[in-house]
């Protein structure tokens, strides 16, 4: 999609219906509804009416401006509140997004928070997840990005890139809001990732907070605003909307915009990993069956060519291939809950071999079995334990490994959120990490990945069934998890979301959680449970010592058992309240239990010790 002739100079898209435009100018209705179902790939323009365009048209490869070069124009603006940027960047319904100059301040307040030399005459990398509201956002990004003086931005074909191919061409602006909905009345977000392709760190987040309440003026291309906010006329400069439709090169005098491939550099970099002939000598097996659920998102672009074309796995295998605007009306994330389709034909009579699913910016992931669910904190531990056998890229060993702190048998000097792992990789002091809300990766890139956890999956078991003939029995997922519990024990993990709760309610929760930690001492009875320690998490960087406190509310037990409390800043509305609950279980004969029922007697102390009911009025999580 593309701007309204109120916003800038475009094509107007019959499928975007705005109820008000997105800079500072009166609203224009036009066009049909929108059509959710309709498909972002394969990649093609749609068709558009014209309102208002340049005199000029794009054609690709380049079209060049006239010598002059561009012009930039000043609108004036003025202080947004609630743009408080986080790990995971700002997000908030799309139409907060839509709002006048609601983007646009965020985008330039990022820009007045980065050194000079980081962006002017440089190179920027631009793509999200297919989500409504993205192609509109696009164009905004990139007109403002001219604006301040990048020389050129890449961006991935209809917008589309996934997190972890835009962290590995070394950062720039994703445009998703994770593996939360989307469409007209759901959720979108902006995040920029920096230098070597991590999050932005807290010191850049929390000066765009601080400049989108402080600054006076956009800087964009081609535009002009009457100081009385009534439109007398609307100057288009030679800088068309980009058709982002098509790969190729367009340039505005010193200005350039290169629209890429979103697959080939991520595939190549990923081939560069792991062993693709491995993992194609198993899923080519006749008696190896394999599906991947792309949840009508991301990595849908990213599927065919990767796990059908290099990989040779059955085009039927790939579900829910094609990313859609609305993620097909589905919820993206790749859970037991939101990826129930897949969960029942794997757990079917006759299931298939492996299964697996991503979300909607393509960093998460869910690995499963026939009849088998690994949990996010078994697969980081299964990755590493098998890395340097199974992986070429692990061939030397790994240089160290990494949890978030709320992950089952965490290492609790690492915090949570994964912009911390940054700074340990660039460090060479990390190869694997992950994270419990289904977040896994290497130092291949700076982010999560949720296809390279695919792949490591199946490398794995790809290497474990190498030397089996046709019609042996195959060493399946269930066998390489159960395994590793016989080697190193079973540790038991539950967590409970309580999604949009009153936030006035959930802040209180946590007060006295802290209050209660602060006044708890070693040998405190809980029951059954003899408290070791409680605090309130706090995370000293030991490359570049910088502090990060108050990452989550801890009772430890003297057993090793964990009860963790956190407030999550992943949604777009109200307080998620996150109740971690952890047990180690060395005994063998007990690894089959159900988690639900292991984890029973510290579940109902977790809930009584939080008085959780009580201050959010909550009876059930979310999600179970």
């Amino acid at each position: 999609m593309a701007f309204s002739s109120s916003m800038i100079n475009s094509f107007i898209l019959s499928s975007f219906k705005p109820q008000q435009s997105i800079l500072s100018f009166p609203s224009i209705s036009y066009g049909d509804s929108f059509k959710p179902r309709k498909p972002l790939l394969p990649f093609r323009i749609r068709s558009v009416p014209t309102l208002i365009r340049a005199t000029s048209s794009s054609s690709f490869p380049a079209t060049i401006a006239e010598p002059e070069g561009i012009k930039i124009n000043s609108i004036p603006s003025k202080p947004i509140k609630g743009q408080k940027t986080g790990t995971s960047g700002l997000r908030k319904k799309v139409k907060v997004f839509m709002q006048e100059n609601y983007l646009a301040n965020w985008i330039q307040a990022l820009f007045n928070s980065l050194p000079p030399e980081d962006y002017k005459n440089g190179v920027l990398v631009l793509g999200g997840d297919g989500r409504y509201f993205n192609r509109e956002a696009a164009q905004i990004i990139i007109k403002i990005a001219a604006g301040n003086g990048v020389g050129k931005i890449l961006v991935g074909q209809e917008g589309i890139l996934s997190t972890p191919a835009v962290s590995a061409a070394n950062g720039g602006f994703i445009m998703s809001a994770s593996h939360n909905p989307g469409g007209p009345e759901y959720d979108w977000g902006i995040k920029f990732n920096y230098s070597s392709g991590q999050p932005a760190p807290e010191s850049i987040t929390d000066k765009i907070y601080g400049n989108t309440l402080s600054f006076n003026e956009i800087s964009i291309i081609g535009l002009r605003y009457s100081a009385f906010m009534q439109i007398s006329e609307i100057k288009i400069a030679d800088i068309p909307d980009v058709d982002l439709s098509k790969t190729g090169v367009t340039k505005f005098g010193s200005f350039s915009v290169e629209v890429i491939d979103p697959v080939s550099d991520y595939l190549e970099l990923l081939e560069s990993v792991f062993d693709f002939q491995l993992i194609r000598s198993l899923i080519s097996r006749p008696d190896f069956r394999f599906t991947f659920d792309a949840m009508h998102a991301v990595t849908g672009a990213y599927a065919k060519p990767m796990f059908v074309d290099k990989l040779g796995a059955s085009p039927d295998s790939i579900a829910n291939g094609i990313p859609l605007e609305d993620f097909g009306h589905g919820h993206p994330d790749p859970n037991l809950t939101y990826a129930k389709d897949l969960v029942n034909i794997l757990y079917a009579e006759n299931g298939p071999d492996f299964g697996a699913a991503s979300d909607g910016d393509g960093d998460r992931n869910m690995i499963l079995g026939r009849r088998f669910f690994v949990t996010p904190s078994d697969s980081v531990a299964v990755i590493a334990a098998n890395a340097r056998e199974a992986i070429p890229y692990f061939k030397d060993g790994v240089k160290g490994l990494a949890r978030s702190m709320p992950t089952s048998g965490a290492l609790d000097r690492v915090p949570t959120g994964w912009k911390f792992f940054g700074n340990l990789m660039d460090a060479g002091k990390l190869s694997v990490c992950g994270e419990e809300s289904f977040g896994t990766g290497s130092d291949h890139i700076r982010e999560k990945d949720g296809i390279w956890a695919v792949l490591a999956w199946l490398s794995i078991i790809a290497h474990r069934n190498k030397d089996k003939k046709a019609g042996e029995k195959l060493i399946s997922v269930a066998d390489v998890v159960k395994e590793h519990w016989a080697t190193y024990g079973r540790n038991f993990f539950s967590r409970y979301d309580y999604e949009e709760c009153e936030s006035e309610g959930a802040n209180k929760m946590v007060a006295y959680l802290r209050e209660t930690a602060s006044k708890s001492k070693t040998g405190d009875k809980y029951g059954s449970y003899v408290l070791q320690f409680a605090d309130d998490f706090t995370y000293t960087d030991p490359v570049d010592g910088s502090v990060v406190s108050k990452q989550g509310v801890r009772f430890v037990f003297s057993d090793g058992s964990r009860i963790i409390y956190r407030l999550s800043g992943t949604g777009s509305a109200g307080a998620t309240v996150r109740v971690y609950i952890e047990q180690f279980e060395p005994d063998a004969s007990k690894h089959d239990l159900d988690a639900q029922v292991a984890l029973k007697p510290l579940i109902d102390l977790a809930l009584s010790l939080s008085k959780l009911k009580d201050f959010t009025g909550r009876e059930k999580p979310t999600e179970y």
